[in-house]
């Protein structure tokens, strides 16, 4: 039972590290700092490529279901049949109320429907990186842009999400920022990593405002 006991806490203390490690050395978009306040940043990124599909779901399950497309077009479903790497994090936003004007003239606004995106390696440009099979999924350029941010881990439940929403909301509005667009989920972590240790963040497109 002792021995138990020590394989149980040796364990214990080393699976968040092993769990850590799978996402460490996953590239992510850059980005530099313009402010910060506490959990809260103002940031401004460069311009990155997505690989975006769109799905009928609600919150909860928009992520699984655009998960196998997106991982299929990484794993090798594209025109060069190239494996491209993973990065982080996994954007998700929802378009019931708005949808993007560079979406087809066909799709309108409905509810659950949300534009789950993987961020592609910085290593491709729109003439380099591998072209989709499957229609569904679309490769965009994001241009430059500033995002307010709040980061926070835990759950990947809609209610926190909604929670940390509306504090950067509150943020924003304290900082006087224009708001330039829709809220978005992002995902650093595999579902496998412990709750505790998952970074969480919502961004919000802003301007300042004069």
């Amino acid at each position: 039972m002792k021995i138990q006991r020590i394989i149980l806490c040796i364990i214990s203390s080393t699976l968040p590290l092993l769990l850590c490690s799978c996402t460490m050395g996953i590239e992510k978009p850059k980005y530099t700092a313009l402010g910060k306040e506490g959990s809260f940043e103002v940031r401004q990124y460069p311009s990155y490529l997505i690989a975006e599909t769109i799905v009928n779901a609600d919150f909860k399950d928009a992520g699984n279901v655009a998960f196998r497309p997106l991982f299929n077009y990484i794993s090798g479903d594209n025109g060069k049949k190239e494996s491209i790497s993973m990065t982080a994090p996994v954007n998700q936003q929802n378009l019931s109320e708005k949808i993007s004007m560079t979406a087809p003239v066909s799709q309108t606004a409905a509810e659950d429907k949300y534009a789950v995106s993987f961020v592609m390696p910085s290593e491709y440009t729109m003439e380099t990186i591998p072209e989709p099979l499957d229609t569904s999924v679309v490769i965009k350029q994001i241009p430059v842009q500033t995002m307010a941010a709040v980061r926070y881990s835990g759950t990947w439940s809609q209610k926190k999400y909604e929670t940390k929403k509306a504090a950067l909301e509150e943020f924003i509005q304290r900082k006087k920022l224009a708001v330039l667009g829709e809220p978005i989920f992002a995902r650093y972590n595999p579902p496998f990593e412990l709750w505790f240790l998952r970074r969480n963040e919502v961004l919000i497109p802003v301007e300042q405002v004069d």
